[in-house]
């Protein structure tokens, strides 16, 4: 039984702006990318060994619905690519930011940013305050589409604490800049009713 009630201590929002790779521009805009993050409460640091982590995943759709909207405000464009990821602190196991993680969140975090047919890239992992994560993202709609590849690096600073989770959501609002490796192409995948 969980004691501890899921709290939100704060929310952190990072945005990158790439103009130029390699002292080149492919004169299709910026690559803009946003992480938002949601500093939360683990209800289950402490406990040790607990079976039934479903307090998280049913906390998580809320959780997903906030991020994706405020991540699409920060991106100001539609968006292309997504990623999420997780941190859990000390206290905690892994298996807790995963809780935090699963389709639930996934599929409130598509509905706040305008939908998605592929699955979320992911990664999560046991950190201390201010522990660096690089959120991979791919396209939207089909993960086949290499141009859109990429990752966001994240730091919260003073999280998470030994009880807490990071909870992160990234968007982009296009593929890498002078991408040229191949792979199907946004065209392709729209052809194919994606």
């Amino acid at each position: 039984m969980v004691e501890k009630p899921i709290e939100i201590r704060k929310t952190f929002a990072q945005v990158e702006e790439i103009r130029t790779s390699a002292g080149k521009s492919d004169n299709a805009g910026p690559l803009r990318k946003v992480a938002v993050c949601a500093v939360i409460t683990n209800p289950y640091a402490g406990k040790g060994f607990v079976e039934d982590l479903s307090a998280l995943v049913e906390a998580s759709q809320e959780i997903g619905t906030l991020l994706g909207k405020e991540a699409v405000g920060l991106l100001g464009a539609p968006v292309e690519s997504y990623g999420k990821a997780g941190l859990v602190g000390s206290a905690g196991e892994q298996e807790h930011i995963n809780a935090a993680l699963t389709s639930v969140f996934g599929d409130a975090f598509r509905e706040a940013i305008g939908g998605g047919a592929a699955w979320i890239t992911s990664v999560t992992k046991p950190a201390a305050a201010g522990t660096v994560i690089d959120v991979p993202t791919a396209f939207k709609d089909e993960v086949w589409v290499r141009s859109h590849y990429d990752a966001m690096e994240v730091r919260v600073p003073d999280a998470p604490h030994p009880d807490e989770l990071v909870v992160i959501a990234a968007v982009t609002n296009r593929g890498r800049l002078n991408a040229r490796v191949g792979g199907m192409s946004i065209a392709e995948a729209k052809e194919k009713g994606l």
